[in-house]
């Protein structure tokens, strides 16, 4: 059986690895990884200024050398990645920096006020993305914008015709991406003016599910889920306030990363609408694994697609039990959850919309143009055809059906048999 396999890279990308490896024998600092790496991040992130503009070390310290540890041991990174690990552990902090600043020059912006969201969540590859971005185009709604999630303060900072011409600025960094892997606007199209995940602004505490997706961090993945999120959620809300134009819109989020903190998305926004989108569990997986095995070969020469396989059932396996043992607990009852087939959301796309808008307790907005419109403007397979077999990434159907009944038994759709 053909094992999976990354699709062959152009010149222009082989020309732009080859000099990133030839800067890297240069100058190694800006690639620079492990514990070594730690103190030039902070420094890097802060100017030169020191922690002490990050607050409490215990807060992010920790996840700062998890993570570099992880990109370092499990990583099997090639220069371009190196590199990418090592800006993203400074994105991150300087975000953190910046938003207490934010905070410092605006007292009082704690306390205000948000609407409960309705968020969008499920295994990797349910459909959400579809339904987010088809929703996106309700204006009652707000969809965050990547380049509003990754630096807030930013975008907080401008007059309209700013703000525009800054989102539209961000549009080098997705075509660049693409250019280096075109399969991943297959996989999970991106750009500018696409609404996105809201993992995108989180991480700032260095606690992060999605970090995972682009890079192999099993060592940082095990840690992460003994932690914590309550902070990290902290600082998802602060994204938003500052985003937030009082303008009355509901926020809109969608990751499937929050279907493994549940309890912490609801002690954050209570009330929250949230949706949760179920297929096939051999498709969520086996579909998942093909995502993740594209963006992490991006960054390296070494993805092995059984490897993938096995970090996609086992990260799956754990998300799915949170997000069941949440629904059991007390705090379910301070939100509101409702289950979406994907194979419903693909056939009656408008009879689903009734649903989510229902549950968020929203009137109806014209369904038949709102599906028409996404249809239109975001047409399936515009950029190709995802494809995939579970046999490339190691997985036995049968195998992983009876490995996860726990699921599938409680969510019948999800098994994909009649």
């Amino acid at each position: 059986m053909t094992a999976w396999a990354p699709a062959p890279r152009s010149d222009v990308a082989l020309g732009i690895h080859a000099a990133a490896e030839a800067e890297r024998a240069a100058n190694p600092e800006p690639f620079r990884l492990g514990a070594e790496a730690v103190d030039a991040v902070v420094d890097r992130a802060t100017n030169g200024e020191g922690p002490a503009g990050l607050g409490d070390q215990a807060d992010w310290r920790c996840g700062l050398e998890q993570y570099l540890a992880s990109a370092q041991e499990d990583g099997r990174l090639n220069a371009l990645g190196a590199r990418m690990a090592h800006e993203s552990a400074v994105s991150r902090l300087t975000a953190r920096l910046e938003m207490n600043r934010y905070f410092e020059a605006h007292p009082g912006l704690s306390d205000r006020q948000l609407a409960a969201p309705i968020v969008i969540i499920g295994g990797w590859r349910t459909g959400t993305t579809y339904l987010f971005r088809m929703m996106a185009t309700d204006l009652r709604l707000r969809a965050p914008l990547p380049v509003e999630l990754i630096a807030p303060w930013q975008t907080a900072a401008l007059d309209p015709g700013e703000r525009e011409a800054h989102i539209d600025a961000s549009a080098v960094g997705h075509d660049m991406l693409h250019m280096l892997n075109p399969e991943i606007a297959i996989v999970h199209d991106s750009g500018a003016r696409l609404p996105e995940e809201c993992v995108l602004g989180m991480g700032t505490t260095l606690r992060n599910w999605a970090f995972s997706s682009n890079t192999r961090l099993d060592s940082y993945a095990e840690w992460l889920a003994g932690q914590s999120f309550a902070t990290e959620y902290a600082q998802h809300r602060r994204n938003l306030v500052v985003l937030d134009d009082g303008d009355g819109r509901r926020w809109l989020l969608k990751a499937p990363a929050h279907t493994a903190e549940l309890d912490h998305l609801a002690a954050t926004y209570p009330g929250a609408c949230i949706v949760h989108l179920h297929r096939d569990i051999v498709e969520t997986v086996t579909s998942g694994a093909s995502l993740f095995a594209t963006f992490r070969s991006t960054y390296s020469d070494h993805v092995d697609g059984h490897d993938v396989g096995r970090f996609q059932t086992e990260q799956t396996e754990l998300w799915l039990r949170r997000a069941l043992a949440f629904r059991d607990s007390p705090a379910a009852a301070t939100v509101t959850c409702i289950d979406i087939d994907y194979t419903d959301l693909v056939a009656d796309p408008e009879a689903v919309l009734r649903r989510v808008y229902t549950a968020a307790g929203l009137d109806l907005p014209d369904t038949a143009a709102m599906i028409n419109n996404h249809h239109r403007t975001q047409p399936r397979n515009a950029k190709g055809t995802h494809r995939y077999r579970p046999e490339a990434f190691g997985i036995d159907a049968d195998t992983l059906r009876e490995r996860m009944t726990f699921y599938t038994q409680r969510i019948p759709s999800s098994n994909g048999r009649p």
